[in-house]
Order: C-alpha cells, then sequence, then structure tokens
C-alpha cells in the first residue's frame, strides 16, 4: 500500500537515536553515519528540505575517552557532551562532505523554542539554511542544559525535541529512526506473538499504558517518548514514521509512501 499523504512532503525532518549512532560494543557505527549522510544528501538533491535531528554526544564523549559507563554526576555527563559534540560534528561534516553536501550546527535548549523572540530567531535561521540547500544538524545542548526551578532548558529527550523542530519548522514529516521497526502490540524482543501497528489515528491512554506497561523495556524514554512526540505533531496537525535506524536507505522507500514502520497521522 501507499501512503498517499505522504507523497506531499516536502520539508522532512529525521530523528536519529544514539542506538543507531553508537554499537553495542560502544565504538561508533560509522556505517550508519555514512549511509545517513548518503541518503539525506540524495534527498537534498532532489528537492526535499531536511532537518536532521541527532542524539549521541554522550555516547562519542565516551568513546573520546574511553570510559565504558556513564558518570552520574552531571557535570562530568555534560562535560562529556561537549566533547563529543565537536566529535559528533566532526563525523557528519565528513561524511555528508563525500556527498558534496553542506550542514550546519545548531544546539537548542526548551527557554529557546519557549520563548518567542529566540523561537522566532530560531525559525529564520533554519529557514535561511534550507533555502541555502544546507542540512541542519540539530541536538539538544547538553553542556549547559538544565532545569532549575521555573526556568526549564532540556527538552527531556530527543524525541521531544524532534516533534518541537517538527513543529517548529512546520514539517510534513518527521521520520523518527529507533532500534525497532515501529510501535508493537508488546515488546518483540520478548513477545514472539508480537504484532506492528502499521497506522496510529489516536494517543490513547491504552496506548500509553501498554508502552510504559510492566516487563517492557519501551518505558523509559523509549515507546513512552516516542507517543508524546506524535501527540505534539498530532496537536500540530502533522505526521511520523517511525522505523529501524539499522536500515537507513528505507529512508527514501518511506518518502515515496511505502508502507514501512509505523504511521501516525491523524483521520481528518
Amino acid at each position: 500500500m501507499t501512503r498517499r499523504n505522504i507523497l506531499k512532503a516536502r520539508r522532512i525532518v529525521v530523528k536519529i537515536g544514539t542506538s543507531s549512532l553508537i554499537l553495542p560494543n560502544g565504538k561508533i557505527n560509522l556505517s550508519n553515519i555514512d549511509e545517513l549522510a548518503f541518503v539525506l544528501a540524495d534527498l537534498n538533491n532532489q528537492g526535499y528540505e531536511v532537518i536532521l535531528v541527532t542524539s549521541g554526544a554522550v555516547g562519542v564523549g565516551l568513546n573520546v575517552l574511553g570510559m565504558e559507563k556513564r558518570p552520574t554526576v552531571i557535570a562530568q555527563q555534560q562535560a562529556l557532551a561537549s566533547i563529543g559534540q565537536v566529535e559528533l560534528m566532526s563525523l557528519y561534516t565528513q561524511m555528508f562532505h563525500r556527498y558534496s553536501q553542506k550542514v550546519s550546527q545548531l544546539l537548542l535548549t526548551r527557554d529557546v523554542t519557549d520563548f518567542p523572540t529566540s523561537r522566532e530567531n530560531a525559525q529564520n535561521a533554519l529557514n535561511a539554511l534550507l533555502e541555502l540547500d544546507i542540512i541542519p544538524i540539530i541536538n539538544e545542548n547538553d553542556a549547559i542544559a538544565v532545569d532549575e526551578m521555573d526556568h526549564q532548558t532540556k527538552f527531556g529527550d530527543n524525541d521531544k525535541l524532534g516533534a518541537i523542530v517538527s513543529k517548529l519548522v512546520g514539517a510534513d514529516l518527521l521520520i523518527m529512526l529507533s532500534d525497532i521497526d515501529g510501535l508493537f502490540n508488546k515488546n518483540p524482543n520478548i513477545y514472539d506473538d508480537a504484532t506492528i501497528f502499521k497506522e496510529i489515528h489516536d494517543i490513547t491512554d491504552e496506548l500509553r499504558q501498554m508502552a510504559g506497561g510492566a516487563g517492557s523495556r519501551f518505558g523509559t524514554g523509549g515507546m513512552t517518548s516516542k507517543l508524546a512526540a506524535a501527540q505534539i505533531l498530532f496537536d500540530n496537525g502533522q505526521e511520523m514514521v517511525l522505523t529501524n535506524g539499522a536500515r537507513i536507505r528505507e529512508i527514501r522507500e518511506i518518502v515515496a509512501g511505502k508502507e514501512i514502520g509505523t504511521y501516525f497521522s491523524q483521520k481528518v
């Protein structure tokens, strides 16, 4: 089947998670980064406006310093994010350069998107970059983002950041790359009879309970956060596809309307 509405999409946000950027042994997944650069550069060449929302700064920072475990001290995590972000952008720049694609970096905090003047400035910058055929690469500014009293700067997770960026730029589609093929009725890593939802048109309490239920590895920042991101998009009349970041080249098939992953779209 073809998801005909996706065929109209011209402005696309792609969000990639740490699990798609870092191998199980803690090393950087260079193959995935290279494939991501190739696919997004190819889409840009075809006339699509593409924005990349990336995680991975702390994971890359751990790799740079040869550390196996994420520290528990917040300041040390912030230092790792600062170190890792430089290396991550260096990798992206190198990989995209292979395909003659220019990129830029924007590091956001929640107060930037909440405060009207700074939000407008961010929108203007992103629109200007897209007009120049540059792919903006966005991450949360983890080195300084904190939540203190009434001054909230953290988005909470990059799934939410992906949805907020999609809202910010008026994207036609958010493609969320995860470590799972889509949204299932139960954890497919535990249950052989788990089935995937091809389409979701309403974020119900039943779905939320299923995503965060006991025994589900999706409960903390997994499927729960992806449903929250989908709700942000629904509230803004936007759409999302959740799919597996292990098969990055399928992004082109998704944009072509092929039924891959779980399609989140409200019925009018």
